[in-house]
């Protein structure tokens, strides 16, 4: 049982109390039961993150502090350097009130300024001590003094305190102090360390007064522990109480002890699983168990994640990539003799991969196809019908986008029709992570022809930011179905994302389409697309006509990747103005804008193109027919010439999707287009010759913003 706080009182009366004048390393841990392991590190690192910037808002740091987290199963705490035991005197000034408020007309304080000063704490000052300060509009008194430094004590107590509130908790626990006073925290607290090198800081929270205690591994280590020194707290833990106290530490031994009982073999070690671990452990050993080989006969999915989900155990694979029938624990116990721990792991392990062979087995026994009757008891979305509804439109979908990717349309439909078909088997039951994975399974062994087994993989691809698109085009039809028809039923209903919020993941399905499209280079029209989509749910009234909100929710998601891609705001700007249908050249638009803005030319037909876009815009709607017997003037005669003689080599490199080249045939018209503009009135009173003008400028404008809308890369 763990010793009350008050249990170091004794320790800390015999050392050394706070120094007032130096700058000297912090320490500040809270030992506590186990704390969530999937929130260790996030509470870790906030823990610090607060502390420090608590302190440094209050200059208690020093120009070269730095701070060090720490978090274990059993504690958070933090080590900061050049911590100050008092903050530097401050320079202070208060405005008080205007002077007409402030003194009566014999110079007196009134009783408002009276007031005023005694509730900030300066009754004793004399009126003699306040000064006038204009601040423009009147006489202000203000009071200037220089306020003495608070204690690092002070400080040191206000940011616990903030520290404690702000923490990213999971889930508040309640529990009784053993004077029956009621604390909520995370997890039981039973201690609080504050040193300022060897010296306790007097603080408290949490029902825990400071001291210098703190406790070892369960079992390996010391109970009790009294720390000496602020900077010795990582070796004391480590040596007396078999405690790797950094988080980051104790991550790269467990990393480096998988490597080094892997062998030859690779541990599958996702970040997640390792942090998960990290966070269980104090004094990490890791051991090598075994499971029979008749167990590989289940996909090695179901089975890598049956070991991480249940047991956090890691798998390994030979240099193919095939499963091993060994794998590697972490355990917090270290010992030359490792059977009992191995062995008990073996048994709970062979436990779960017999369930799991047990769950592919029955599963087999049932096709893929004639699970429909299950899929038509599964809602989908109350407004959106079950999930057999769902796959009848991914059919029809898929079935429409397939001939745009040279894929027959019968296999998509029949691809996309067993797409879901695994959501009602057992495995997929207990592990939602293997859907399309355990689908792709089943269909091998129901004998599905061709690439339909691996198009019910594809189709969930891309999973998640940075993941791989489907591998084959029949994978990418249905994928791009699944995708659309999401985007279209759960946008039309009204559940739009917003902010941090997006429970059914359109922002990432909407990425996912966006990529298949760029990366794919697939020549599909993206608008005409979602009016197709949305025309399978005309027997749901609930959804609506969404198809421009939609369209702007993609753009959106389309504007963040290209800037990640590295181009600018103003070059996205310039190709996404022309709302474009298709998105497979995006990116050789693009190309080409960044290639025009590097033209010296380039700077002034931007600004001339975004005059003559608000010039049109006034004038309403502008005859594209110029006559050109009409043009009086020698510069717009120019310019009508100049335009007629770069059109055809312009339009050619256009129509060849030779964008870069385009643009530069049209970089030959800035002396014609800046002589236009110096020596032409376009407004002239003449309505005949301004629209004549207007038109002009419609047919120079066209031509320039055929590949972007250059007006966007104008400055300002």
């Amino acid at each position: 049982m763990h010793k009350p706080a008050e249990s170091q009182s004794t320790a800390a009366e015999s050392l050394p109390k706070a120094n007032t004048t130096m700058n000297a390393p912090l320490l500040l841990e809270l030992f506590t039961e186990e704390l969530p392991p999937k929130a260790l590190k996030n509470l870790g690192d906030a823990f610090a993150d607060s502390i420090t910037t608590t302190l440094s808002k209050l200059q208690l740091l020093g120009a070269e502090s730095r701070t060090t987290a720490y978090a274990s199963p059993r504690r958070l705490a933090v080590h900061i350097t050049d911590v100050r035991a008092t903050s530097p005197d401050q320079p202070t000034e208060v405005k008080l009130l205007p002077v007409a408020i402030g003194l009566d007309a014999n110079g007196n304080a009134t009783a408002p300024l009276t007031k005023k000063m005694a509730a900030l704490g300066f009754a004793d000052v004399a009126v003699s001590a306040l000064e006038k300060v204009s601040d423009g509009k009147q006489e202000q008194l203000v009071y200037r003094y220089t306020a003495t430094g608070k204690p690092l004590a002070d400080g040191l107590q206000s940011a616990l305190t903030q520290a404690i509130e702000k923490l990213p908790i999971p889930k508040v626990m309640s529990y009784q102090r053993p004077d029956g006073s009621t604390v909520h925290f995370v997890r039981p607290a039973h201690s609080l360390i504050a040193l300022h090198a060897e010296a306790v800081i007097d603080i408290s929270a949490l029902g825990l007064q400071s001291g210098r205690r703190t406790q070892g591994h369960r079992f390996l280590g010391e109970k009790d522990i009294d720390v000496d020194h602020a900077d010795h707290y990582e070796n004391v833990l480590r040596e007396r109480g078999k405690v790797i106290a950094s988080f980051a530490a104790r991550r790269a031994a467990i990393e480096q002890q998988l490597k080094d009982n892997a062998g030859t073999d690779t541990v599958i070690a996702p970040d997640a699983l390792v942090d998960e671990v990290t966070a269980l452990v104090e004094w990490p050993s890791v051991y090598a168990g075994h499971f029979e080989e008749s167990f590989l006969e289940v996909p090695q999915e179901c089975l890598i994640l049956t070991m991480q989900a249940n047991q956090k155990y890691f798998a390994l694979t030979d240099a193919q990539g095939r499963m091993r029938n060994r794998f590697l624990l972490v355990s917090n116990l270290q010992t030359d003799k490792p059977h009992t721990i191995t062995s008990g792991n073996e048994r709970v392990l062979r436990a779960r991969l017999s369930d799991a062979r047990f769950f592919f087995q029955q599963d087999r026994k049932k096709p893929l196809a004639s699970r429909d009757a299950q899929l038509r008891m599964v809602v989908y979305h109350n407004q959106l019908g079950t999930q057999a509804d769902r796959v009848g439109r991914l059919a029809q979908l898929a079935q429409q986008i397939a001939p745009a990717l040279g894929v027959d349309a019968t296999t998509a439909h029949r691809a996309a029709t067993l797409a879901k078909a695994d959501l009602v088997t057992d495995m997929v039951g207990e592990f939602p992570e293997l859907q399309g994975i355990m689908g792709m399974y089943y269909a091998r062994h129901d004998g599905e022809a061709g690439d339909i087994p691996q198009a019910i993989e594809d189709h969930y691809h891309p999973r998640f930011a940075g993941d791989t698109l489907p591998k084959t085009r029949l994978g990418m039809a249905v994928a791009l179905a699944d995708k659309l028809e999401t985007l279209v039923g759960i946008y039309g209903i009204g559940l739009v994302p917003t902010g941090d919020r997006d429970p059914f993941a359109l922002r990432r399905h909407a990425l996912g389409v966006i990529r298949m499209l760029i990366e794919n280079n697939l020549n599909i029209d993206v608008r005409a697309l979602l009016t197709s989509v949305r025309s399978l749910f005309a027997g749901f009234a609930s959804v609506t006509d969404c198809d421009e909100g939609l369209y702007g929710f993609m753009l959106d998601r389309l504007r963040g990747y290209l800037r990640d891609r590295g181009y600018s705001v103003p070059e996205i700007e310039a190709v996404l103005a022309l709302q474009p249908a298709r998105f497979n050249d995006i990116i050789a638009r693009l190309d080409a804008v960044r290639a025009f803005r590097a033209l010296p030319e380039a700077e002034a037909l931007a600004s001339a193109n975004k005059r003559i876009s608000n010039i049109l815009r006034k004038a309403g709607e502008v005859s594209a027919s110029v006559d050109s017997s009409r043009l009086h003037e020698n510069a717009e005669q120019q310019l009508w010439s100049q335009l007629n003689t770069v059109r055809p080599s312009s339009e050619g490199a256009f129509s060849k999707g030779q964008y870069a080249e385009s643009l530069k045939a049209l970089a030959q018209l800035k002396p014609a287009v800046d002589a236009f503009f110096n020596d032409v009135m376009v407004m002239a009173d003449d309505i005949a010759v301004r629209n004549n003008r207007l038109a002009l400028l419609q047919s120079l404008h066209g031509q320039m913003n055929r590949v972007a809308d250059l007006s966007q890369l104008a400055a300002g």
